[in-house]
């Protein structure tokens, strides 16, 4: 899963607790973004719990291979704090910024392009796939193939699980309406 989303990414936001430290399952989330060749932010997040020590943060960073921007590094780094919103404009700032760096755009008026990031079979609705729209804008209705399957677009489903019209770059949705159930990726 990890995998799958560096690949249809276009900035990976790493998230860092300041008193956890760099974990096992963010050196997972390293490799993977590092094997997909997705730019890195890093959010050190929990900057005002007990126990943080962002310079260690730092430091396990850069033993990964991530060296932050204050140190001389180009990896670049927000200190936040999630449960008292701090430095949060500055994480947003800083994905901007990259964004346009690396001239991010999508045209959402051509036919829309996608990659399945999961997909399942559910009792009373059928197959299930969570696709992320990387270009076009998808609607109800439209004619969808994924892999050997195919289908109708019946439905589209927010993150939140309300139904929407359409589809746009950037968007994560569940569609229903393919004759199965396809393949992540």
């Amino acid at each position: 899963m990890r995998a799958r989303g560096a690949m249809v990414t276009d900035v990976v936001v790493l998230v860092v607790a300041a008193n956890d430290g760099v974990m096992p399952q963010t050196r997972e989330a390293i490799a993977h973004a590092k094997a997909a060749g997705v730019p890195i932010l890093v959010a050190v997040n929990k900057i005002d719990a007990q126990g943080a020590n962002i310079e260690r943060v730092k430091n396990q960073l850069a033993e990964e291979g991530l060296v932050p921007e204050d140190w001389g590094g180009k990896t670049p780094v927000a200190e936040i704090s999630a449960l008292k919103k701090v430095g949060i404009d500055s994480l947003v700032d800083l994905i901007h910024l990259q964004a346009e760096l690396l001239e991010l755009k999508a045209n959402p008026d051509k036919h829309a392009k996608g990659t399945i990031i999961e997909a399942r079979l559910e009792q009373g609705r059928g197959p299930v796939a969570t696709v992320l729209i990387q270009e076009g804008t998808l609607h109800v209705g439209d004619p969808i193939v994924a892999g050997v399957f195919s289908g109708k677009v019946r439905a589209l489903m927010n993150e939140h699980g309300s139904a929407i019209k359409e589809a746009t770059p950037g968007v994560p949705v569940a569609i229903l309406g393919l004759s199965g159930t396809p393949v992540g990726g």
